[in-house]
């Protein structure tokens, strides 16, 4: 299994998860103090792993990481692209070199991972699983964050684009698209800030452990797509029944509930690496949860249908409150 931005976050959890499930694991991002650790660690609790130091804005860098697991293990069965990183500001004052680093990472990290990944599998042409880590916000874009979401968008056409392609073509390979909500990382640390305040996830926030859960599912058995979080599903369909009432929705909840009271601090993980081997950030959630009740109901689809159903319902009711 082959996970890029294993050195913090989501990628990090994933990690250690599939370690403890027996996956030999390829671990890239661009701390290698963190990578080296992570290493020893899983090592010297009987698990396989090797590292590569690499920018998944760089295609050759990202063409390394597939050669390096090759070399190590023979082949890889599982690809999966974690890495990523935010700009909080508004839309007007993000400078387009920063949009553009942004888009490195989170829009030409995917492509470049998954056409490496998809490449060896196409030589293999047995059964393999490429995993993409979205975002709600590439289904429902929010203010403050808007370079983010529109990285997330083109991370879910890319997704759906592919899927849809190798389906077609009858290549053995099994595309899942991850949308978590709200989830406890350093993200928020790491995250370039125009705004006054230090990022901060408010209100309702998940375990990382919750979109690791779903990521490891998805490696052992086909998913279409898997939300972490309620909160991820309920905006996708209230914004797709009702886009204005999400406008307003968003606009009075999401300034509010994305900035801390803390003074902002120079965080350098667009650019440069952050610190590494953290799992959380310094959130003020007054609500965390260890697990997501929708990814437990995504490994039975009849269930999770059901839930679906039952959010589409309520978000009904609300809009037919609001006429």
């Amino acid at each position: 299994m082959v996970i890029t931005g294993a050195s913090s976050g989501i990628g990090l959890v994933t990690a250690r998860m599939a370690a403890k499930k027996g996956a030999r694991l390829v671990l890239a991002a661009r701390n290698e103090e963190a990578l080296q650790k992570l290493c020893e660690e899983i090592q010297g609790q009987g698990g396989k792993a090797i590292y590569v130091v690499a920018d998944v804005g760089s295609e050759s860098d990202v063409a390394r990481i597939g050669e390096s697991a090759i070399e190590a293990f023979g082949r890889f069965d599982t690809w999966v692209n974690v890495a990523g990183v935010s700009i909080f500001g508004r839309c007007m004052e993000v400078s387009i070199e920063d949009m553009q680093r942004m888009f490195d990472t989170n829009f030409w990290g995917v492509v470049y991972g998954s056409r490496a990944a998809v490449a060896h599998f196409q030589e293999r042409n047995v059964g393999a699983a490429l995993i993409n880590v979205g975002s709600f916000f590439g289904n429902r874009a929010t203010p403050l964050q808007s370079t983010y979401a529109a990285s997330k968008h083109a991370v879910h056409g890319w997704t759906d684009a592919l899927r849809m392609e190798l389906e077609h073509d009858h290549v053995p390979v099994s595309v899942t698209l991850i949308h978590p909500g709200r989830i406890d990382t350093p993200y928020n640390d790491h995250a370039q800030n125009y705004e006054q305040y230090q990022p901060a996830h408010h209100d309702m926030i998940y375990a990382p452990e919750t979109v690791a859960e779903a990521i490891v599912h998805a490696a052992q058995h086909p998913r279409r797509d898997m939300f972490v979080g309620f909160q991820s599903k309920l905006l996708t369909v209230l914004g797709g029944l009702s886009p204005r009432l999400a406008d307003r929705f968003m606009e009075g909840y999401m300034f509010r509930s994305q900035l801390s009271h803390r003074p902002a601090r120079a965080n350098k993980g667009l650019h440069e690496h952050g610190y590494g081997l953290h799992e959380r950030g310094t959130h003020e959630g007054r609500w965390y949860r260890d697990t997501s009740l929708y990814v437990k109901a995504s490994k039975h689809p009849a269930l999770a249908a059901a839930t679906v159903a039952t959010l589409g319902i309520g978000a009904i009711r609300l809009l037919s409150k609001r006429r």
